[in-house]
């Protein structure tokens, strides 16, 4: 009955790393978004227009106001340091 139990455990646990889910990590792409079950939909709205949605600030780039933004915080200044961009 042991023996039975661990194959029974082992078939199960390798069925579940092969059959899994959608993943968001993956991403739908431009237009689209994950629905309630993981599939992927158009970005629609209820007439049939699409719905374009802007994506968060990016990264060095500046903004009125607040300064460059590096990805973690907003940076008054910037300039060129070896090969990429050093904020203060």
């Amino acid at each position: 009955m042991k023996k039975l139990l661990i194959i029974a455990l082992t078939s199960l646990g390798a069925l579940t790393t092969i059959v899994s889910t959608a993943d968001a990590a993956q991403g739908c792409g431009a237009g689209f978004h994950r629905g309630p079950y993981g599939a992927c939909r158009p970005n629609v709205a209820r007439g049939g227009t699409v719905v374009v949605v802007p994506g968060g600030p990016r990264v060095g780039v500046y903004y009125h106001g607040r300064g460059y933004w590096d990805g973690r915080r907003y940076w008054v200044h910037r300039e060129r340091y070896h090969r990429g961009w050093r904020y203060y």
